[in-house]
């Protein structure tokens, strides 16, 4: 065989080899094909993980008075334990609470004297993953009280008017509770979206939202929004304020967090009661960040490989990798001259001139940061 007919024969099969394998696999967009093929999100209840969350806040020289508000976690179930928590300061500190929906915190007063108010604040939990068996009833009960709180409206979550509406449309055909359930968290999926562009975690102003039709926000928004259409029709609900730690043991970079930098990786979740299973983990808007973000390319359906299993996983699960804060809406902080706030989940600092900024930690001058303890 001359050395062009080999070359040819090469060519031949390494042509013939590439047709066979573009047989055997179907073809796939570009923004598939940066997606591993087997890429799981199935978070399953296990092993307790032990965290060390610290926030540390320094202040420039204060403005007559001084106060500082920081959350404590407060949430203590069969998937998260609230320990103890200490702090150091050179201002009045002591732990406290809203008094009225059970959100624990640390208030700290710094008088004007005080040229470099500082105050750390150390806490330690216990989390853990969740996943709801829906094979499988379980005779749960819960105080009447709670439940009825959880169907109330907020100042952010009316129950009436054009959110009762969007609700009762939204569970048309649906027969149970879960059915009722399912049907709204796919309304959200299907019709909210991520803005990137939303400070914070967003206002979670669900009137306003379906009002305008202005549908896109972030985790205060669009899982409020999900918590609202919930009560409109008879499902106690609610928010879950908290802090994502560290990175998803799944691979998914936008469902974790950095733990040396927390200071913008607060996340609210979401419950909802139903009978035969209690308070059930639900979690849309995390789906919506992943298909806003999890890739360059926005992703517009469930059915794409990255979205579709956190799409089924996060109705009735998520991941024990963040930490849950409280559940309070419509909160009073103590001694505060400032507005309530429509729920605690950063830092609130006030002096003098009024409140400062929360969603801008730098120049508020706040860290967050968290250690897994390990042993």
């Amino acid at each position: 065989m001359t050395t062009v007919q080999a070359l040819a024969r090469r060519q031949f099969i390494h042509q013939t080899s590439l047709a066979l394998t573009a047989c055997a696999f179907p073809a796939i967009s570009l923004a598939q094909s940066a997606v591993p093929a087997m890429r799981q999100f199935n978070p399953q209840p296990g092993q307790w993980r032990s965290f060390e969350l610290v926030t540390r806040v320094d202040l420039p020289r204060t403005q007559g008075l001084t106060k500082v508000w920081l959350p404590v976690p407060s949430v203590d179930t069969d998937w998260q334990k609230s320990l103890e928590s200490s702090f150091v300061s050179n201002g009045q500190a002591r732990l406290t609470s809203d008094g009225q929906h059970g959100a624990r915190m640390l208030y700290v007063e710094f008088a004007e004297s005080v040229t470099q108010p500082y105050v750390e604040l150390t806490s330690r939990i216990q989390t853990r993953n969740r996943a709801v068996n829906w094979a499988q009833k379980q005779l749960v009960s819960e105080d009447a009280s709670n439940l009825q709180a959880s169907l109330r409206a907020t100042t952010l979550l009316p129950t009436d008017g054009i959110v009762r509406k969007t609700a009762v449309e939204a569970i048309k055909g649906a027969r149970t509770d879960v059915e009722k359930a399912q049907k709204l968290y796919d309304w959200i999926v299907t019709n909210t979206y991520r803005e990137p562009k939303t400070r914070g975690c967003g206002e979670g102003d669900i009137k306003t939202m379906l009002e305008t039709g202005n549908l896109g926000g972030k985790c205060a928004d669009l899982n409020a929004l999900f918590v609202g259409l919930c009560r409109a029709v008879g499902l106690p609900a609610r928010d879950v304020y908290g802090l994502r730690l560290v990175p998803s043991a799944f691979g998914y970079k936008e469902l974790g967090g950095n733990p040396a930098k927390l200071s913008g990786a607060q996340h609210c979740r979401a419950e909802v009661y139903l009978q035969g299973y209690g308070w059930v983990a639900m979690d849309p808007a995390d789906v919506a960040k992943v298909m806003r973000q999890e890739t360059p390319e926005w992703i517009k359906t469930v059915q794409h490989p990255l979205v579709s299993p956190v799409n089924k996983a996060l109705f009735g699960g998520w991941e024990g990798n963040w930490v849950a804060l409280n559940t309070a809406h419509d909160v009073t902080l103590p001694n505060s001259k400032g507005d309530k706030l429509g729920f605690f989940m950063y830092p609130v600092a006030e002096n003098a001139a009024g409140r400062l900024d929360s969603y801008s930690p730098d120049s508020f001058k706040y860290q967050i940061q968290a250690r897994e303890l390990l042993g």
